[in-house]
């Protein structure tokens, strides 16, 4: 398997359920700023939306968005259970993925991040987060993980959590939230996914400004 990722990207959830089921893949560096790979390939030949996450599975398929992709790397490593196998449980699963990738990822950060969001764009954006932080507070009170268990859900939520640190969001208005996050960092997998990804951007960043 390899996986097309940006350092702290969406794509860095892929690469922590990875590490959480102890699987193995080939990471190949994007700068989706430039739409190249590290070694100058054109990423548009690889991905024409130009975005990461993409996986290329172990028999030659293409597969892009988080949803897919996750669920994808939690079928291909079975006994990690890192998704339901169906059911209502599995349901929830996709519940969550949604939520995340449509309230937070897309209608939170994506506004609140990107240097060309009409300033209109990102007050908007500001309006909105609080009910859906407080949606997620009080469902996250006396829970340790999204479901019964560590799934592929959080490891997209805590990777989009960590986008927070761009912004003036203050998870201490969230203490449920905060504890989540905090503790989802210290997961072994999620830690060594954060340590080497960090590394990249701070590559990343210094590349883009000696160009």
């Amino acid at each position: 398997m390899d996986l097309y990722f940006s350092p702290l990207a969406c794509s860095m959830a892929t690469r922590i359920a990875i590490y959480e089921a102890g699987g193995n893949a080939r990471f190949i560096e994007v700068d989706t700023k430039a739409k190249r790979l590290t070694d100058g390939t054109d990423f548009l030949a690889i991905n024409p939306l130009g975005y990461v996450p993409v996986i290329r599975t172990d028999n030659g398929e293409l597969l892009t968005e988080n949803s897919a992709i996750l669920q994808h790397v939690a079928e291909r490593f079975p006994d990690a259970a890192l998704a339901p196998a169906d059911g209502i449980e599995r349901s929830r699963l996709q519940a969550w993925l949604s939520f995340i990738g449509t309230e937070l990822h897309k209608g939170l950060f994506i506004p609140l991040l990107d240097c060309k969001a009409p300033e209109a764009a990102k007050q908007y954006a500001i309006s909105k987060y609080g009910p859906r932080l407080d949606y997620l507070n009080t469902y996250l009170k006396g829970r340790e993980f999204l479901l019964d268990r560590f799934s592929v859900a959080d490891a997209y939520l805590t990777t989009v959590l960590n986008w927070s640190r761009a912004t003036t969001i203050d998870f201490e208005h969230w203490p449920a939230v905060k504890d989540y996050f905090d503790r989802m960092r210290a997961r072994p997998a999620i830690a060594r996914a954060f340590a080497e990804e960090g590394a990249l951007f701070v590559q990343e960043q210094a590349r883009h400004k000696a160009a």
